[in-house]
């Protein structure tokens, strides 16, 4: 199809289709955006639903509570010590705990006095260590407020106290049924209730079961996965395990909460990579959260179908589009074709085959080609003649062009003439780190400071400039005899070009300049004297002018250098072992200095660097590792030997040598102390019903214990007695899950000497005794 033709049905197209897709994506996108309304407006409504029906069961007990507390019975049993005969007034304080059940069933409830060390519950009656809430009595005292609520588990809240005979058989009476539940909810009255820090004389803590509580919940299933976080972002009120899965979701919305300051919130989120729509409302009473999530997916089911129907109607209004598009712009392209086939018929180059073109751009080339014959032929001359000189201006400066030759062919080329004595001067671009170039632009640099050369320096005393390697060459004619003066023209000429190129480029170089040569067949020594004056970067710093005469050798390098660089070497390679970046840096900051004092020929560096860059080498291959995998392939010896100038090969050791070696040592390091844990846990695996200790390992690994002590300790996160105690009472679990062995019998297979021993490490480690925890789980 030719190109004009396509760009008319491509425009056509575009103009009949863009309203219609913007219309069908504009009301699909209103569609959705309206029952995502609705349902973040019902689910609000859920959330709102569920908090005050549970904060109105809460609000009830929180008043009857509050009654009971400041009732006379409760005040003067505050003022004054209980005992066990005073079966009266302990059996009153209980029945005001039952008048609660009024309100919802309560787990447990505790009447405690910290000065007269008494506590009331509703089975029992002893004092504060006798009962289990002792362990909660130093968090509620950190507390300010009078009233505070407390989530916790149940197991930490459980009573085991004996009670005196008589006593214990009415309280129990009077006990209603635990409801079994992992988790119980805690309101608690300092006494007396008035907010201070002064320490209360006593607490009135009532513990509700969460079973309790989530019955309240909404159980509607459009409303998602709803469930309740206390201040500490801990699940409770729900009947499903949710782990893990909405941790950061959760932190998330704490975060918003404490930003935004609003109570309640709608957004969009991912779950487990799943889209999904939050919705949460945060009680005035408790700073509680209660959350519903729920899936996207769920969401915009019923926006799929205006989706469909919309998907459609856009696809047949496409299609008539486009057959209106291709009518039409068949109709508006015949006048162009006619156009077109009179061309083809003009006596001109035709296009190559099998390119498509633009009919306009096809028709102007051909008439264009027509009155433009005799210009272009003249450009392309001139164009050749210019590549002509730089050919003829490289071969002379590679020593392939003799005297007779340049006298033949050098007046065809518009060289200087009348001209005294030669120089040469080399440019080459210090360094590319720091600047705003890359590596790949380095010869368009240079092509563009050969253009700027050509223009700065006057063709009347300079030959034709050209790129030659990796550098920028020009040879300057000048009239002047005296040496002196040859020497400073020079370099002003040099000095001039090195600035404009930092002024335009912004480009750090520097000029290498030849002696001064009256014959023009030393060119080529002249060239390789250039390159060599640039060659003294390598001692002498870069962004310099460097005549040949300044970097003659100066003398042989004392054999002490050499012994204090070995020197130097060995507390580099100690720095590098021991991954300390920054001892490796002042020790190779002392290597150059002492390079830099000792004056050095720039000839003397490679040999010096090389000798470096082995023993770095040799750092890989202790460790067994392959240099070439290691550092790369710009680490190489061949790398280093391209370098020019001090800085780039300083930043070239730091950069590609000692900061991979540093790694590669730790990597081989953390690896070594993954392989002892290995082992470790391997014997622990293996021998943990015989006596092991952590010197039998060291014995057995052939390692210190103290270093095997830190090694597991890194790895593992524990000590090595908490890892095999906590192993040895897996095991144990297992045994009281799936056998009828005894509890001493499972204390001897595990190596305890009595089964005292086992039942106390089994009760640190679960948190309850082996005889409760076989029952728990049969």
């Amino acid at each position: 199809m030719p190109k004009y033709l396509l760009r008319l049905l491509c425009f056509t197209m575009i103009l009949g289709a863009l309203p219609v897709i913007v219309i069908g994506s504009v009301s699909y996108t209103i569609a959705s955006r309206d029952i995502e309304q609705k349902v973040r407006e019902s689910n609000l409504q859920i959330l709102h639903q569920t908090q005050m029906r549970v904060e109105q069961v809460l609000r009830s007990l929180q008043l009857s509570s509050i009654q009971y507390v400041n009732s006379p019975l409760v005040l003067r049993a505050m003022k004054q010590p209980l005992n066990s005969s005073e079966f009266q007034e302990i059996r009153d304080l209980t029945s005001g705990f039952n008048n609660l059940q009024a309100v919802t069933s309560i787990d447990q409830a505790y009447l405690v006095n910290l000065e007269q060390d008494w506590v009331v519950s509703m089975r029992s009656f002893g004092k504060i260590n006798d009962f289990s809430i002792r362990d909660r009595i130093g968090t509620y005292l950190t507390y300010t407020n009078s009233l505070f609520w407390v989530t916790q588990n149940k197991s930490s809240s459980k009573e085991s106290v004996p009670v005196s005979a008589g006593m214990g058989e009415a309280l129990t009476e009077q006990a209603p049924t635990l409801i079994s539940s992992d988790n119980v909810v805690s309101m608690v009255f300092k006494i007396p209730m008035v907010p201070t820090n002064v320490k209360p004389k006593g607490f009135l803590v009532i513990d509700i079961a969460d079973a309790e509580l989530s019955s309240f919940l909404s159980r509607n299933p459009n409303s998602g996965d709803l469930y309740v976080l206390d201040k500490d972002q801990k699940y409770f009120l729900n009947d499903t395990n949710y782990g893990n899965k909405y941790d950061l979701l959760n932190q998330d919305i704490q975060e918003r909460v404490q930003t935004t300051g609003e109570a309640q919130g709608f957004y969009s989120a991912e779950v487990e990579g799943k889209p999904v729509a939050v919705s949460y409302r945060q009680s005035p009473l408790n700073s509680w959260l209660y959350v519903s999530v729920v899936s996207l997916g769920q969401i915009t089911a019923q926006s799929q179908k205006i989706a469909v129907v919309t998907g459609v109607a856009t696809l047949i209004m496409l299609l008539v589009t486009g057959l209106v598009a291709i009518y039409g712009s068949r109709r508006m392209y015949s006048p162009i074709s006619r156009l077109l086939q009179f061309t083809k018929g003009l006596d001109s180059p035709l296009p190559p085959a099998g390119r498509r073109q633009d009919e306009f751009i096809y028709i102007e080339e051909r008439l264009s080609t027509l009155f433009s014959s005799e210009r272009t032929m003249r450009e392309q001359m001139k164009g050749q003649h210019v590549h002509l000189q730089e050919f003829f201006m490289t071969k002379l400066l590679t020593g392939k062009i003799s005297e007779e030759d340049f006298r033949y062919q050098g007046e065809l080329y518009d060289f200087p003439t009348g001209w005294s004595h030669l120089g040469v001067l080399m440019l080459q671009i210090d360094t590319l780190e720091g600047t705003r170039y890359e590596e790949q632009d380095r010869d368009l640099l240079l092509f563009a400071v050969n253009n700027m050369v050509g223009e700065l320096i006057p063709s009347e005393i300079r030959f034709t400039p050209v790129m030659l390697d990796d550098a920028q060459v020009t040879v300057l004619a000048s009239e002047l005899s005296d040496e002196i003066q040859l020497k400073e023209w020079m370099h002003t000429q040099a000095d001039w070009i090195r600035e404009r190129v930092v002024t335009y480029l912004n480009l750090p170089v520097s000029i290498g300049i030849s002696r001064a040569y009256s014959s023009i067949g030393d060119t080529p020594r002249a060239y390789q004297e250039s390159k060599e004056a640039l060659q003294g970067r390598v001692s002498l710093g870069s962004r310099i002018i460097l005549h040949y005469e300044d970097i003659q050798p100066r003398g042989q390098v004392e054999a002490a250098l050499y012994t204090q660089l070995r020197m130097i070497e060995d507390q580099l390679a100690s720095a590098i072992k021991q991954g300390d970046e920054e001892k490796t840096d002042i020790y190779f900051t002392q290597y150059l200095g002492l390079l830099a004092d000792k004056k050095l020929h720039f000839s003397e560096y490679p040999v010096i660097m090389v000798q470096l860059l082995s023993r770095v080498y040799q750092l890989v291959q202790e460790q067994g590792g392959d240099v070439a995998e290691v550092l790369g392939e710009k680490a190489s010896m061949a790398y280093l030997l391209k370098l020019s100038t001090l800085d780039e090969m300083t930043g070239w050791f730091r950069k590609r040598l000692f900061l991979p070696v540093i790694r590669y040592w730790k990597e081989q390091e953390e690896s070594q102390y993954m392989n002892i844990a290995r082992r470790m846990i391997r014997l622990i695996e293996e021998r943990y019903d015989r006596d092991l200790s952590l010197e039998a390992c060291a014995e057995e690994l052939n390692f210190h214990p103290v270093y095997l002590s830190r090694v597991f300790k890194k790895e593992a996160g524990v000590n090595f007695t908490e890892y095999l105690a906590e192993y040895r009472m897996e095991k144990a679990k297992t045994w009281l899950q799936t056998t009828d062995l005894k509890i001493s019998e499972i204390a001897e297979k595990l190596n305890y000497t009595n089964p005292t021993a086992f039942i106390r490490t089994f009760r640190k480690i679960t948190g309850t005794t082996p005889g409760k925890y076989r029952e728990q789980q049969r």
